[in-house]
């Protein structure tokens, strides 16, 4: 049986420690602040990237150089044969599609998986593909196994403020005016390949409410029914700890018998666009492996 390294990039929120504990490897994402270049999770922490976030300074999103991606992959198969590489979704980035083309270079040593997972979703891909790996799946196997996987999750996420979504021209500057003026919390979805807009809230507390009910639908309808033994339930924030911790309470009482499997920080590409302050529920149905 072949040995095969499972590598990631930082949009799963896997940070060094908890890649090194899993024993898998990270590739950061890259981030021009300001003109100067940073890289979440080595020179760029949560911290510092939410102060200048907030400031006047312009801070822009990229994906992983070609020779850093290929770099990694040649450095992974000195010790391991094959690579099973997950990147953020093909829909809200162009690295996963960049991978593709550059792995038709390593022979079938490199597989890119191309499940349209982010943050915490992406992170359960992780573990289900170290899980295959020690079950003997080769490269290739653990990537059908997570592309036919792909739409067994949810990530719903409330906006705590729309100006970041209208600094990124993603909304007008009335309809953000028109928003503001309201008080509208908008919730977002991913479901597979994109971001969209799922509903639109008064109050954080009833954002709250359409997250879980979304969620309990997805079970009911699309899961195999409200059973933990089925899924796992997942919370992330942008820069609200404490709040995400409130919701994870919440939702465990709203859902009975579910325990929140983790409570991690958004990613930066993510936290970008959307701005500090944001909470998300995110489901997924667990893998027979």
């Amino acid at each position: 049986m072949g040995k095969v390294a499972i590598l990631t990039d930082s949009n799963s929120g896997i940070s060094r420690e908890i890649a090194d504990n899993l024993g898998i490897s990270v590739i950061p994402m890259p981030f021009t602040i300001g003109g100067n270049d940073y890289f979440e999770g080595i020179n760029l922490e949560q911290s510092e990237f939410y102060e200048k976030l907030s400031s006047d300074i312009t801070v822009m999103t990229s994906q992983p150089s070609p020779d850093v991606v290929m770099k990694t992959w040649d450095e992974l198969l000195k010790t391991n044969d094959e690579v099973v590489y997950i990147p953020m979704s093909s829909g809200l980035s162009g690295s996963c599609q960049t991978a593709i083309m550059l792995a038709e270079d390593y022979d079938g040593k490199v597989e890119v998986v191309n499940n349209q997972r982010i943050s915490v979703t992406q992170r359960a891909s992780v573990v289900d593909a170290i899980r295959l790996a020690k079950s003997g799946m080769n490269a290739a196997q653990i990537n059908k196994a997570l592309t036919d996987d792909k739409f067994n999750s949810s990530i719903y996420i409330m906006l705590d403020t729309l100006y970041y979504l209208k600094k990124g021209g993603r909304i007008t500057p009335a309809a953000a005016a028109l928003g503001t003026l309201l008080k509208i919390k908008p919730v977002l979805t991913i479901q597979g390949e994109k971001l969209d807009a799922f509903a639109k809230a008064r109050t954080v507390n009833q954002a709250k409410t359409m997250m879980i009910n979304a969620i309990r639908n997805d079970l009911e309808t699309r899961f195999g029914g409200v059973d933990p033994e089925l899924c796992e339930i997942y919370v992330a924030h942008s820069d609200s700890e404490n709040e995400a911790k409130q919701f994870a309470a919440e939702i465990e009482d709203a859902l009975p018998g579910f325990k929140i499997k983790y409570i991690d920080p958004l990613s930066l590409s993510v936290a970008c666009h959307i701005g500090p302050g944001a909470l998300a529920i995110a489901c997924v149905k667990k893998m027979d492996i």
